[in-house]
């Protein structure tokens, strides 16, 4: 049978929403109302935590009562999400005498509105209705929005005109797995015409450009080949000034021992916008897959994240090696590999003990990944003679020693 709703799109920008329930549908349905600039008044004698917060936080008006006739006096839209059925029925009675619609969340064929299941691509909007299967709409939604952000369905968008300057997206790509990239940064891939793309950048999304996308490979190996930074900032801005869309895209977070700011600010010099796109960075992502906590409840209050980019007593080195051995809490070392037996005396001579426990996690996130337990004095060692290799994430602290209970 068909659908027999019509589907429109409402501004509630400044307008009366109420919404009667506080639980975990109201949870759901809230933020998106919120975020379309509805002004909520909720009825509820009770609230989720989540939805509380939202109260407190001044994102909506919380009446702390139960419904009474005339609640939805001067409403634009209504959704009854209580569960309680009688109440249901008498928000949508009133709401039909008012000529309010009215979604009513128990039984969505009873209100006089239902809530698509919807998604945001790009600019677009994306509403499904599937005539009371819920479960229907949010598969085809789902479906529809993988296939936007793989760029296999076409989204309409007007090709860039000549002269234009769309900008640079720079994304952080995070640790490896291609699953692990953002949502946004997703999106921004699939529109790219041109995307400069580091050695730890997922490589599997390559794979999913358009044929006609130009891949410039950055080439930043560690320790050995190397596209200079300036050849990277040259390569964005030569591309961004053709008219161009271009996706950077970075391994990890751009902003964490990623070099992004400084082709943020090669960019602004030259006067080519900048889309900034976080990533998920490696030093807290990769030893969580691994199941290292970079802090546990009683066991670490604090997380420093190194870079060994640069040997301890190195005239270019900015970390205070004596105090990171003073400290009891967490230290994640980045690029830490060839220099480990280094990094590993500067802390047992400032005072870490040698028992400290370490855990090496290599290629972290990917099919690939191995992970090294060990302590402090014979980590550089065991390393070795494991053959550990960049990229890798090392974690020194006692979170490194914490570990699931066997079954």
């Amino acid at each position: 049978m068909d659908d027999p709703h019509y589907l429109s799109g409402l501004d509630l920008a400044g307008r009366r929403v109420v919404m009667v329930g506080g639980g975990t549908v109201a949870q759901r349905r809230l933020p998106r109302l919120v975020a379309a600039g509805a002004r909520v008044e909720l009825i509820s004698p009770h609230t989720s935590p989540s939805v509380s917060g939202m109260a407190d936080a001044g994102e909506l008006v919380w009446h702390e009562r139960r419904y009474a006739e005339g609640d939805l006096a001067d409403a634009w839209y209504a959704l009854a999400c209580t569960d309680d059925a009688e109440v249901n029925a008498a928000v949508c009675a009133e709401a039909e005498r008012a000529r309010v619609f009215c979604v009513r969340a128990d039984e969505g064929d009873l209100g006089s509105a239902v809530t698509p299941a919807s998604g945001r691509h790009g600019g677009l909007l994306l509403g499904v209705l599937s005539g009371g299967e819920p479960l229907r709409s949010a598969a085809v939604r789902d479906s529809i929005l993988e296939g936007l952000q793989a760029g296999v369905v076409e989204d309409g968008r007007v090709p860039h005109p000549a002269g234009e300057l769309p900008g640079v997206a720079l994304v952080g790509g995070g640790p490896g797995d291609p699953d692990l990239i953002t949502v946004r940064g997703r999106r921004l891939l699939a529109r790219a015409d041109v995307v400069v793309v580091d050695r730890l950048a997922p490589r599997e999304l390559l794979d999913e450009l358009a044929p006609e996308v130009e891949i410039v490979d950055a080439a930043k190996i560690p320790y050995g080949r190397a596209a200079s930074q300036e050849v990277i900032n040259a390569t964005l801005i030569e591309h961004a000034k053709a008219g161009k869309f271009v996706v950077r895209l970075k391994g990890g977070d751009p902003y964490v021992f990623g070099r992004g700011f400084e082709e943020v600010l090669a960019c602004a010099e030259a006067g080519i916008p900048v889309t900034m796109v976080p990533g998920i960075t490696s030093a807290f992502a990769v030893p969580a897959v691994a199941d290292v906590p970079v802090t546990h409840r009683g066991v670490a209050h604090e997380v420093v994240v190194v870079s060994g980019h640069v040997a301890p007593g190195d005239e270019r080195s900015l970390v205070d090696w004596d105090l990171l051995g003073r400290m009891r809490g967490t230290i994640v070392l980045m690029m830490g590999v060839e220099r480990l037996p280094q990094f590993a005396a500067a802390l047992l001579t400032g005072g870490r003990p040698p028992s400290t426990p370490v855990a090496i996690v290599e290629d972290g996130t990917m099919r690939t990944q191995r992970v090294l337990r060990s302590t402090l004095d014979v980590v550089a060692a065991e390393a070795a003679a494991a053959g550990v290799r960049p990229p890798a994430v090392i974690v020194i602290g006692p979170v490194a020693g914490l570990a699931q209970p066997s079954s």
